[in-house]
């Protein structure tokens, strides 16, 4: 590392998905300036964060619970283009509108500390010395294999849901998809018409949700999750807590015996997967949509993890060290839950760098 190629900031935002560039936004908001107060790094190559990644035929009126960002509506986005083109091009707009000035791309290495009480962000684009640091990284870039055995003989193809291409590359194959979230009944409805066969296989029966997802029931979920990392473990997803809706397409593909969940296999052949039962199932692909888990390696350095395998954040902050801030992790990792986050760490770090106690 060279030393001198280190650059002063008081607030270093790692991320410019939803999550960063509200904090930036709200850095911005009460007087911090883009550039010399603080700098927000992505490394993705043009704006929009994890959306951008999408699979094309996911378009913005299948995508629920998008919120705007703070101090710009998305408003008359045309419900049948690609989410990845609407979020992207109103992120793109977002930070041209508030001048957040977002470095990309950047990959951050590492983030420990450096001398005088500060924080050392050691990036791909030189290094930040900062007084505090809000972490925005999401999950995208953490994708969930599971590991069963006989997976490594399997002679089809395997992809994540983070490598979805669209429906039609499944057609005329025999695809088994795994994950009960709401990527993998997406997936399933998707790929039916196209498939030679489906099969759907989770580790626990999936739960569906009757009735509309008001704001009680979304606080009580995220309450859930929030007990979660206040304790040091991994976050759950919201939806793992809240259930998949039950709307009408969902109904269709339960009456169409798309969505016929199996128990997950035992075990995988080179041709399929299999059961301790002795039942088998051939295959051409296995999808696996299981989720993902927080991008926070490179914070590794700092010794934040709890014996239990997560951080333990009390709103935003991490407890082991007020300077840290995770927004978009745990019960904020949603875009209104993001949105709050992002407000509520600004508030903080403002507090931190003013010398004021930080609640406890």
């Amino acid at each position: 590392m060279d030393v001198t190629d280190v650059t002063d900031v008081n607030v270093v935002v790692i991320g410019a998905g939803q999550a960063g560039l509200s904090s930036a936004y709200h850095l911005r908001r009460t007087g911090f300036e883009p550039g010399r107060d603080f700098v927000t790094l992505d490394h993705a190559p043009r704006p929009g964060g994890a959306w951008q990644f999408r699979w094309p035929s996911l378009t913005y009126g299948e995508v629920h619970g998008m919120h705007s960002l703070p101090g710009m509506e998305l408003t008359d986005a045309d419900p049948a283009r690609p989410s990845a083109e609407v979020v992207a091009e109103y992120f793109d707009a977002y930070e041209r509108a508030f001048d957040l000035r977002v470095r990309r791309p950047v990959d951050v290495h590492a983030v420990r500390e450096g001398p005088r009480d500060r924080l050392l962000v050691e990036t791909s684009a030189g290094n930040w010395s900062a007084r505090a640091l809000i972490n925005a990284t999401g999950t995208w870039d953490r994708p969930f294999w599971p590991r069963y055995p006989g997976q490594e003989t399997f002679r089809g193809r395997q992809l994540h849901t983070a490598q979805y291409p669209g429906p039609q590359e499944f057609a005329g194959l025999r695809v088994v998809v795994v994950g009960g979230g709401a990527s993998g009944t997406q997936h399933l409805m998707e790929i039916a018409p196209y498939a030679a066969g489906t099969t759907w296989v989770t580790r626990r029966p999936p739960v569906f949700r009757e009735g509309p997802f008001n704001e009680e029931f979304g606080r009580e979920a995220v309450a859930v999750v929030e007990d979660r990392v206040r304790q040091g473990l991994p976050p759950q997803s919201v939806v793992s807590v809240t259930g998949l809706p039950l709307n009408d397409a969902i109904r269709q593909a339960l009456h169409d015996g798309v969505l016929d969940r199996q128990p997950v296999f035992d075990r995988i052949t080179p041709d399929g997967v299999a059961w301790d039962d002795g039942r088998h199932v051939d295959a051409d692909v296995i999808l696996w949509a299981t989720g993902f888990r927080p991008a926070i390696d490179h914070l590794a350095p700092l010794r934040l993890r709890e014996p239990g395998g997560g951080i333990r954040v009390e709103g935003t902050r991490a407890v082991a060290d007020p300077r840290i801030h995770l927004v978009g992790y745990g019960p904020s990792a949603s875009t209104i839950g993001a949105n709050r986050a992002g407000r509520a760490a600004v508030r903080d770090i403002r507090r931190l760098l003013a010398g004021a106690p930080v609640a406890a």
